[in-house]
């Protein structure tokens, strides 16, 4: 049997790491961030060894440096721009949260306005994209239809996707920001048949969201502040969460110079995965489907409890963190203030779900494996009292994440260390061979 070759650690000194490999000591420098684990940066490994490092996932692999969001699982802590989501969610906006990813401080009065007046007047998208988004199939999902005409953007706005330029990448930032509700209102209008609404310039962001998604051109629309404020909270707790799938895919795809409205259009492929983005619609369909079974709650916990059965409990638990998510501590009040209004035909549904969440937060099963609910649980919740449609919520996901795709697209192309994703691989295929002839 052929021995491997090992590496081992055989120091760690107070700025590098010495490995041992085929009898030769090399030394990787170790880098320290102002928050979080150290890094050992290996990008000479296989110029030096030629061995490449296996980590399927990136588990323990940082793929760039970044000045945007810190998450720290174990201790429930999520910061942009170093200010705590506690704090950002109770006194900020999603477009004054906007502006501090985007600029990594916050904008004084004079800052905000202007931004909020660039954002409010550049919503509207030129009429050709309405025709394309008509073209679409008549039960298209709002994603596919988000996917195709982000993309398309740059077809209809190529005056700014020169990315070597900032002001270019300043003003496809704008237009992103400005222009994704009306996309994903657009979307949902022709899913239903209705007619388009264009959008108010002396609407603020979420309130001409909401009536671009809800109102229609015979009667005037009302905004709920309650709604208001509960889709703002949603918007602002998905803003950013760090190296993700699809802020990596945004990332990856902004490497090789893409324009920004392809890189966007990846990220949103990216989200609409059920592993990423869907998890507050998997919350529904399951309050749904113990709804109709007529079965309890306890019967439902006890399957989630069981090792050998397959079912889980959606919306409880989080692969970052391990502790409790902070961003669902911010909700819950807002997704209690609002069920509290409502009295709708979903009402049976909404009692479940508090059922379910006093239950499982009583239950030492839950409580000593620290399976909390997360924010999926109640975003998923207010979105469906709110009357967004389950089709809906990954676009509203989408909405919220775009400004932290953006954000880190810009961080990427600042950087003097920018250079294409260009993963490697384990190859385990077979060796060269002849092809057989006769």
């Amino acid at each position: 049997m052929q021995r491997s070759h090992y590496i081992g650690i055989k120091q760690i000194m107070t700025n590098s790491i010495s490995l041992s490999y085929k009898n030769q000591d090399l030394d990787f420098a170790v880098m320290q961030g102002t928050l979080g684990s150290e890094c050992i940066d290996i990008r000479k490994l296989y110029s030096q060894t030629k061995t490449l490092a296996f980590d399927p996932g990136f588990m323990s692999t940082a793929s760039c440096k970044s000045a945007i969001t810190y998450i720290d699982g174990d201790k429930g802590i999520l910061l942009y721009r170093g200010y705590p989501i506690e704090q950002l969610a109770k006194h900020s906006s999603y477009l004054e949260v906007s502006y501090l990813l985007m600029h990594g401080q916050l904008p004084d009065d004079g800052q905000l306005d202007d931004f909020q007046s660039i954002i409010s007047t550049h919503s509207l998208i030129n009429t050709g994209l309405l025709k394309f988004i008509e073209g679409f199939r008549y039960d298209a999902h709002p994603m596919a239809i988000m996917i195709g005409t982000v993309g398309a953007l740059s077809a209809f706005y190529h005056d700014s996707t020169d990315i070597s330029n900032p002001r270019h990448r300043e003003i496809s930032a704008h237009r992103l920001i400005s222009k994704m509700p009306t996309i994903a209102a657009l979307c949902y209008k022709h899913f239903l048949g209705q007619p388009f609404m264009y959008p108010s310039n002396d609407l603020p962001y979420v309130p001409n969201l909401l009536q671009m998604l809800f109102g229609v051109p015979t009667e005037k629309y009302v905004v709920d502040e309650d709604t208001v404020k509960a889709l703002d909270l949603i918007l602002i707790l998905h803003a950013d969460h760090e190296q993700n799938a699809s802020t990596s895919t945004v990332r990856l795809a902004g490497s090789s110079g893409a324009n920004p409205f392809a890189c966007i259009a990846a990220g949103i492929s990216s989200l609409w995965g059920p592993s990423h983005g869907g998890a507050n619609e998997a919350v529904i369909k399951m309050l749904s489907h113990i709804l109709q079974t007529g079965k309890s709650i306890d019967y439902y916990i006890n399957k989630a409890k069981d090792k050998k059965d397959n079912f889980r409990l959606m919306g409880f638990g989080h692969r970052v963190y391990k502790n409790f998510d902070p961003r669902a501590k911010i909700i819950r009040e807002h997704c209690y203030k609002i069920l509290d209004k409502l009295d709708t035909k979903d009402k049976p549904l909404f009692d479940l779900a508090i059922e379910l969440e006093q239950k499982v937060l009583q239950d030492d099963y839950f409580k000593q494996r620290k399976l909390y609910p997360n924010v999926d649980f109640y975003s998923g919740i207010i979105l469906k009292a709110i009357g967004i449609p389950l089709n809906m919520f990954t676009v509203i996901f989408a909405m919220g994440r775009n400004v932290g795709w953006i954000s880190h697209w810009l961080e990427m192309l600042s950087k003097d260390e920018h250079r294409i994703g260009r993963p490697r691989q384990l190859y385990i295929g077979e060796k060269a061979r002849d092809y057989p002839t006769k």
